[in-house]
């Protein structure tokens, strides 16, 4: 028999990036009490992991959970970049509501889109939180009816129109009714959620059944299945049942074991603690478990009981690289994990919990397909890998193409907004349309900056980003959303430039690298060691070019005036690892390890590399031969 917990609610925070969902969330978990009397609470709390806090970004779900007038509310704060939408869709199955977030000066954007869309397709309840109102030249009336307009758009039901708005500064720790009333505590946030936050409905009567949303291993109690009870009890040393969906929707799930549960923990602010017992409506962790994975249910033992739910569904991926054992000269001397095994073995635990990501294997027993999001997602895993003591070489990112029935090829595209002063937009619009990107609108958005709206296909922004800043001096800001697929609009040109090749094994000298900073830009310095085929920097013309950087200047007896004349370098331009990613081509690799970024071509010694490309160049002329034959018979 169901009936309705009103002393729980569950709720998460959704926006767009940089809107300030972690720092609301701290704002909440401070006024209620939930971190301890002394305890060191850094700003952005829930941001975690190293690369969160570098980065400025939350990449991963994280549950919390505060108590608010004697009801407790779960909490989870979501990513609000797109490359990581897989996090956001994988937990809204856990929650009755959503706090919408928006910034009030920027209003609704592209991943502010995405998320709500979501949430409206769950039939969730809607909460809009407009944030930043404390910034000069907001607008916080706008914002609400551009939002209203955008869930207007979606299709949303009536009672999701009919949202309830609250105005606050989650820096400043104030909350409004009003944006031109009196400031309030934050705990008007709190009642806000109370109120109109469904309880969840739940079934104590039936069996147990959890959905695993999320997980997270512990060096001691290993795996942690995270997610919503939603029926029946559990506590622990209670025996129960992992059941996972198969591929096929007509195939029965398997039953993959039958385990004792060790620990059942609850969360409270930023700490985790055992519970006695725990029932349907609660987010909890369940532990005693060998193997786990996003999607799992964890329900009865006996089988006649058991209630299991389907495959969790995310959006495809729509970018692919190529991820390969290290084999260069350099293997081996600054990384702990370099075999193939170890690697296949990392790539596939990491799909157990991220569920946006594909993995398979190639012909190759030492070479793995691995497929995401987006740039930002693969390079975050990449970063990770490399801070765990992976040595491994990767490929450029290529888009997934998908061809329909009729035979048409067809390719995805992004929906970009770009702000940036007023006086680069001619520039942006410029260098976008050279990609094939279409101008949908352009706005103002306030003194003395411009808002523009374009659909670009997606492998055009690959590496665009830094760029942008280059083109507006450090003033634009670049969101993007996946806009479905669409047309193939042809062959692109990855970069208009060559590389410098090394010859040879060795250490860099000031004395070469001063006559070969004329030819290009280094990405090398001197008294650092190189091999043959790394690229040693780009080369001013469009064709690459074997140098030799390892030479050093020969000392005679003989002097003669200004043959010693000093000699003058231009520091190197360091490349961060998504500059890499985008600026190698098809024929070149990223090696990544702990301690260095390198690149390089994928066949090091330059006979076997000449003849791959002479091969290549001899059946590009037996294709376009083949087609102006058959051009002329038509």
């Amino acid at each position: 028999m169901t009936s309705h917990r009103n002393d729980v609610r569950n709720v998460a925070i959704i926006a767009h990036v940089d809107h300030g969902k972690t720092t609301l969330v701290d704002a909440l978990l401070q006024i209620a009490g939930a971190f301890r009397r002394g305890e060191v609470v850094n700003e952005r709390a829930l941001d975690s992991g190293d690369l969160e806090r570098e980065r400025g970004i939350t990449i991963t779900s994280k549950p919390t959970a505060l108590t608010h007038k004697d009801v407790r509310i779960h909490i989870v704060d979501t990513p609000g970049h797109a490359d990581f939408g897989g996090e956001v869709e994988r937990v809204l199955n856990m929650v009755d509501a959503v706090l919408l977030v928006v910034d009030a000066w920027e209003g609704p954007m592209p991943q502010t889109r995405f998320v709500t869309q979501k949430a409206i397709e769950l039939g969730l309840k809607l909460i809009l939180v407009v944030n930043k109102i404390d910034r000069v030249g907001c607008n916080p009336h706008k914002t609400v009816d551009d939002t209203f307009d955008l869930v207007a758009s979606l299709d949303a039901s009536e009672q999701q129109l009919d949202f309830p708005v609250v105005f606050c500064s989650a820096r400043e720790r104030y909350a409004k009714r009003d944006p031109d009333g009196e400031p309030e505590s934050m705990t008007l946030v709190l009642d806000t959620i109370v109120e109109h936050a469904p309880a969840p409905t739940v079934d104590d009567s039936a069996a147990l059944a959890m959905w695993v949303s999320t997980l997270h291993y512990d060096s001691f109690l290993g795996y942690l299945a995270i997610g919503r009870i939603r029926s029946g009890k559990i506590s622990p040393a209670t025996r129960v049942a992992l059941v996972r969906p198969e591929q096929d929707v007509a195939a029965p799930p398997t039953c993959v074991e039958v385990f004792r549960a060790t620990k059942v923990l609850g969360f409270q602010g930023l700490r985790r603690f055992e519970l006695g017992h725990a029932e349907a409506g609660d987010i909890v962790a369940i532990a005693g478990m060998e193997t786990l994975q996003v999607g799992d249910t964890i329900t009865s033992e006996a089988p006649e009981l058991r209630r299991v739910f389907p495959r969790l569904a995310v959006d495809p991926p729509t970018m692919v690289m190529h991820f390969r054992v290290n084999d260069g000269p350099f293997a081996g001397k600054e990384g702990t994990w370099i075999t193939s095994r170890k690697l296949r073995e990392r790539l596939f635990r990491e799909v157990r919990s991220n569920v946006a990501l594909r993995v398979s294997d190639t012909e190759s027993a030492d070479e793995f397909e691995v497929c995401g999001r987006g740039e930002l997602h693969l390079g975050v895993l990449i970063e990770t890998m490399r801070r765990e003591g992976y040595e491994l070489c990767v490929s450029r990112p290529r888009v997934i193409f998908e061809r329909l029935a009729s035979g048409e090829l067809q390719e995805p595209y992004e929906r970009v907004v770009i702000h940036c002063d007023t006086p680069y937009t001619g520039a942006v619009i410029q260098e976008l349309g050279s990609r094939m990107g279409e101008l949908l609108a352009i706005d103002d958005a306030g003194p003395g900056r411009s808002k523009l709206e374009l659909r670009v296909p997606t492998r055009a922004l690959i590496g665009y980003r830094s760029e942008l800043l280059t083109a507006t001096r450090g003033t634009g800001v670049m969101a993007t959303l996946f806009d479905g697929y669409g047309s193939y609009l042809g062959p692109m040109r990855s970069r208009s430039h060559g590389v410098q090749i090394v010859l040879e094994d060795g250490e860099t000298f000031t004395y070469s690298l001063a006559r070969l900073q004329e030819r290009g830009e280094l990405f090398v310095g001197p008294q650092i060691n190189v091999y043959a085929g790394m690229i040693l920097g780009t080369h001013v013309r469009d064709n690459d070019i074997i140098v030799n950087p390892c030479i050093q200047k020969k000392f005679t007896n003989v002097r003669a005036a200004g043959s010693d004349e000093k000699l003058f370098l231009t520091p190197p331009r360091v490349l961060a690892l998504e500059q890499a990613m985008a600026f190698i081509a098809d024929d070149e690799l990223l090696e990544a390890t702990p301690k260095s970024l390198r690149l390089r071509k994928r066949w090091l010694d330059h006979n076997v590399r000449k003849r791959f490309e002479k091969h290549q160049k001899l059946a590009g002329e037996g294709r376009s031969e083949s087609t102006g034959e058959a051009a002329d018979s038509g």
